[in-house]
């Protein structure tokens, strides 16, 4: 799997010294979803933003499937599709000439067949003739989405695309990516819905104060950040751990009742030798149970580190 976008030590600071970007260096793989996540004011936004041409830089370098977005700005930005967060659209036109004109910017030849099917596909096809003032909120969405996809993208940026949607509109918005994924079609999402992440994503970039702080595989990432925890519930409350079992820092819970031992992937064999020392005391076990991080704890200890 080759680089499709490569950003080296991109900087951004605005009139005002605020410094948005601090040297981010990223490759982003070609037909991978890649989730950013950071909190608010992170700089995800701006990132996106200067890859598709939006904001200029202040420093560094980036390459769209081997054009530089600057001298080559015309090459690299057809090869991209844009979802932003906020709804901006021709508010008098028609839903089917709004994405009609929206292929044409980027010099696409008309082709009908294809609008018609990616407006049926995003359940727009019955609102092709009304104005999109008319439309809710949720259809709006839809209609961006179509506006992106128009020109046939390899790369399509979603900036927090489920923001504020129904339900329906996300499932049918994730069942979209699955099918432009297979097609080939490279993935960018920002989102504050960190489960749809852990569910979509190959890989996971955190962003917080302007610089990427990592960037892995999921799996990778949650079995190296990820940490597990063991929950023994005992046939009796204990008044007080024995020394010898000291060193595995168990917590006591629920009246004394209840275990708690926390490891990570390298620490799981020490679970036999743990159950093997209760059992030398005399602690009998009543029932035990474990459970992993969510992708949401491990971001919130990386944005809670100190600076």
């Amino acid at each position: 799997m080759g680089t499709i976008i490569e950003i080296q030590q991109l900087s951004k600071t605005y009139a005002n010294d605020f410094r948005a970007l601090k040297g981010i260096s990223l490759s982003i793989r070609r037909g991978e979803i890649l989730a950013l996540l950071g909190p608010n004011g992170a700089g995800k936004t701006t990132l996106i933003s200067i890859v598709c041409g939006i904001v200029n830089p202040s420093g560094g370098q980036i390459r769209v499937d081997g054009f530089d977005i600057n001298r080559d700005y015309r090459a690299a930005r057809s090869k991209i599709g844009l979802v932003p967060q906020e709804l901006a659209t021709d508010s008098f036109e028609s839903v089917w000439a709004t994405v009609a004109f929206s292929r044409g910017l980027f010099g696409k030849p008309p082709d009908p067949a294809y609008l018609q099917r990616l407006l049926q596909q995003l359940s727009l096809w019955d609102k092709r003739d009304a104005r999109i003032m008319a439309l809710s909120g949720g259809m709006k969405r839809r209609v961006m989405i179509a506006k992106a996809l128009s020109h046939e993208p390899e790369i399509l940026f979603l900036d927090e695309p489920t923001a504020g949607v129904d339900v329906e509109l996300r499932q049918d918005m994730w069942a979209m990516v699955r099918e432009l994924r297979e097609r080939g079609v490279t993935i960018i999402l920002t989102t504050h819905y960190i489960e749809e992440a852990e569910e979509m994503a190959d890989r996971i970039g955190v962003i917080n104060h302007g610089e990427l702080i990592l960037v892995d595989d999921k799996a990778a990432l949650m079995t190296k950040l990820g940490r597990k925890e063991l929950r023994l519930h005992l046939q009796q409350p204990l008044a007080s751990i024995p020394e010898p079992l000291h060193p595995y820092r168990l917590q006591q819970e629920e009246d004394n009742q209840v275990l708690v031992y926390h490891f990570d992937a390298q620490q799981q064999s020490a679970i036999a030798e743990l159950l093997k020392q209760m059992a030398r005391h005399d602690i009998e076990i009543r029932d035990l149970h474990t459970r992993e991080s969510s992708l949401e704890e491990i971001f919130v200890n990386l944005v809670r580190k100190p600076r």
